[in-house]
């Protein structure tokens, strides 16, 4: 496959001194920096990258999306033209992406090239302006497009106009009557775990904002990862996959417990409760023996904790367990973050176990087309590094007054559809608060 174009991209680092004058302290400030459809995003903890502008994009469905995918990538890259002294994750060549959850999903999975990108980490800022057709960036050029972002920025997140609720595929009850399902297919034999995702619909009388969704989850969930790739946003917890050079890291989140459930005064609810539920710790056990195996032929060396540790955020915890790889390298070449999302996606924390078997009962019993939901989203750049998350606590904005709420549950042979039910509506929370709804409808 090949492309048409020449890329040009410049990276800049970006001064204290510059980023004063510009009124900038993070990437959170140049959220409101685009009021119409607002950047692509990829923020947590005040570090992250925003992206501004589309200058050129792919998309693509079906079984081969990555490989499609990371073809075009690199096809791109190769003839790019990159002037890069700040060398690190996320600078020169870049693209944000996100993709479908299902290979028979009709939702199109994408990889978009910024015109500007402005990075923060560890310390560094900078700014990177890419171009096409032979237009050559300049440090001039650049920092007048951040400029006049800077300019027309609001901080301010607007409050949304008072939306009502609806069931999506499934009502609640039949939707219990999947978890039913899937937990006599788990009796039955052949099956450990299936993942079930339902959807509400939101609704609004007035243009709903992307930007003030992105801005809302950011203030009220920053250590998640906020993301924004066209109509998909959201703030997920969990990393599917993050390359840096040689080295890989995962975040495995399973077996979830409701921070409102936690009485007045207690101490250690959260150690006790989820941390020693046998049916929580099986469900976590699967999700990272999964993700390890599917790790295993990309790496030199793998480690994870033998005990997972709990995650405590704003709505949930969640059993979590960190994963760290040495990647092997295979004819002088260490495998791109899309690679390895491709080898990952889905992992039995979004899928089951085993995946084959779970995604066909997903299929069957979820009567829905996940979309981008639980797929991948993130970003790459032209050195293979990137940060994929998993696009969990999220949404796809269907048109000015129409949002898409996604959330699921995992299920195992100890699962009551009410609590699996009760979990779900844990984790359209963040979606919801961002939304200006109410928990339950």
């Amino acid at each position: 496959m090949t492309v048409s174009f020449s890329l040009r991209t410049l990276t800049l680092a970006l001064t204290p001194a510059t980023l004063t004058e510009l009124g900038i302290t993070g990437p959170a400030d140049l959220l409101g920096a685009d009021p119409g459809v607002g950047p692509l995003c990829w923020l947590r903890l005040g570090e992250g990258l925003l992206g501004f502008g589309e200058i050129a994009s792919f998309a693509a469905t079906g079984p081969t999306r990555f490989a499609d995918a990371e073809q075009w990538w690199k096809s791109l890259v190769a003839t790019a033209a990159v002037n890069d002294p700040v060398r690190m994750p996320g600078t020169g060549t870049m693209a944000f992406g996100s993709f479908a959850f299902s290979k028979s999903s009709a939702f199109e999975s994408v990889l978009i090239v910024p015109a500007l990108v402005v990075g923060f980490s560890s310390g560094t800022a900078w700014l990177t302006q890419l171009s096409l057709d032979g237009a050559v960036p300049t440090a001039k050029s650049a920092l007048n497009l951040l400029r006049a972002l800077a300019t027309a920025r609001s901080s301010t997140p607007a409050t949304p106009s008072v939306g009502t609720l609806r069931p999506g595929a499934l009502s609640e009850e039949q939707w219990k009557d999947s978890v039913r399902a899937g937990v006599n297919a788990i009796t039955a034999g052949g099956l450990e775990k299936v993942v079930l995702a339902r959807d509400v619909v939101a609704s609004f009388p007035e243009p709903v904002r992307r930007v003030s969704i992105l801005q809302r989850l950011v203030e009220l969930y920053g250590q998640c990862w906020t993301y924004g790739v066209r109509g998909l946003v959201g703030a997920t917890p969990e990393i599917l996959i993050k390359v840096d050079g040689s080295t890989a890291q995962a975040r495995v989140l399973a077996g979830t417990l409701d921070r409102e459930d936690e009485p007045a005064g207690s101490t250690g609810f959260a150690d006790t409760v989820l941390g020693g539920s046998l049916k929580q710790r099986q469900e976590h056990d699967f999700a990272v023996r999964s993700l390890t195996r599917q790790l295993a032929p990309f790496s030199t060396d793998l480690s994870f904790p033998a005990e997972p540790f709990i995650l405590e955020l704003p709505n949930v915890w969640h059993l979590a367990s960190d994963v760290t790889a040495q990647l092997a390298s295979s004819n002088g070449h260490l495998p791109t973050s899309l690679a390895l999302v491709e080898a990952l996606h889905p992992t039995a924390a979004v899928c089951g176990t085993p995946r084959e078997e779970a995604g066909k009962l997903i299929l069957d019993l979820e009567k829905m087309d996940r979309g981008p939901y639980a797929g991948p989203v993130g970003w790459l750049d032209g050195a293979g590094n990137g940060e994929w998350g998993i696009a969990l606590r999220g949404a796809v904005l269907e048109d000015e007054h129409t949002v898409r709420l996604y959330a699921g549950a995992g299920i195992v042979e100890a699962s009551d559809p009410a609590a699996e039910l009760a979990e779900t509506w844990a984790k359209f929370r963040p979606m919801l608060q961002a939304l200006n709804l109410p928990n339950h409808p």
